[in-house]
């Protein structure tokens, strides 16, 4: 069911690489003061500090981004995609500098573990990953970055949680369909990728009924469990973005985010279909479902949507403007 917290939201990132695809948690809107002039933060002249494993080291916001940008977006896609994933990006990082450091690196600004931050791909990493691909693919990346320099997503005058995913069905998720609250820039529209654009954008995943039990139990131990896996599944209800709201386990309901995770699932718009020896997950799309969709943002490129237009659409009422 829909959970309404005027607190804000809990974050869950699930990457595309993350794209915010692990268990995280903004914290309620920041409240900076407003800037008295729309003056330009060069990403040069931005300084951050950033935990690689067990070391900590400075780097410019510029080189920064450059390094998330080819961790987290296929640097083969579209200039005008690549360009909304840099200023996405960045709009993270300034909204997560307003709210302050995680626990997690109480000493770092962010971190190169997806699961936390967001996906870094360093220059050496890149090199060996893409191979002779890497000067042509690098330059679209530090393109990317520098045409949208200091620019940001605002909403109301404040950068904001611009979270992202790899590719949504049809329509991307509200933030309350996922986490603990609505934020009014987070809600759903359409998104125009399909099973022509997006490589195993369908996916499907069986299990044993021991396994499937395993599974469940771990996370849930008070589900009646009894006979074979036809009996223990009900009906899903699905949300206005098509996602499972919930589904009927064992006489629980279970929301479809927490079905996702205890089964690994690709995203949470899926059905299930159970019978006496195995539980089969048909599923579509990748990632949490909120805000923009990597691949829908590819196609809008393609049908000649600029990254300013682009980020417009999936930040409901958001502008593009200075940090």
């Amino acid at each position: 069911m829909r959970k309404y917290a005027a607190a804000g939201l809990v974050l869950t990132v699930l990457l595309f690489g993350g794209a915010y695809l692990a268990a995280g948690g903004p914290a309620a809107e920041p409240e900076p003061a407003a800037p008295e002039t729309a003056a330009v933060h060069h990403d040069r002249d931005v300084t951050l500090t950033i935990q690689d494993g067990g070391t900590t080291e400075q780097m410019t916001l510029e080189r920064y981004l450059t390094g998330v940008v080819r961790g987290e977006m296929p640097a083969s896609f579209e200039m005008e995609a690549l360009r909304a994933q840099a200023a996405a990006e960045r709009s993270y990082v300034y909204y997560q500098l307003a709210a302050g450091r995680k626990d997690a690196h109480p000493d770092a600004d962010f971190c190169t573990d997806h699961t936390c931050c967001s996906a870094y791909l360093s220059e050496t990493a890149a090199r060996e990953k893409w191979g002779g691909d890497f000067a042509p693919w690098n330059t679209r990346v530090e393109q990317a970055v520098s045409d949208t320099d200091g620019q940001v997503v605002l909403y109301n005058g404040r950068p904001i949680l611009a979270v992202f995913h790899s590719s949504s069905a049809g329509r991307t998720a509200a933030a309350g369909d996922v986490w603990s609250g609505d934020l009014p820039y987070l809600v759903s529209v359409d998104s125009p990728e399909g099973e022509e654009t997006v490589p195993n954008y369908y996916s499907t995943v069986t299990f044993t009924a021991a396994e499937a039990k395993e599974k469940l139990l771990a996370a849930h131990p008070e589900l009646k469990l009894s006979g074979t896996p036809d009996r223990w599944f009900g009906a899903a209800a699905e949300n206005g973005s098509g996602r499972v709201e919930t589904v009927s386990v064992g006489g629980t309901d279970i929301e479809g985010t927490e079905l996702r995770r205890i089964f690994g699932l690709r995203s949470a718009c899926f059905t299930v279909a159970a019978d006496s020896e195995s539980v089969t997950f048909r599923v579509t799309g990748y990632g949490h479902g909120v805000g923009m969709s990597q691949y829908g943002a590819n196609q809008l490129a393609r049908e000649g949507k600029t990254w300013q237009e682009i980020l417009e659409w999936y930040y409901t009422g958001a502008t593009v403007g200075n940090a």
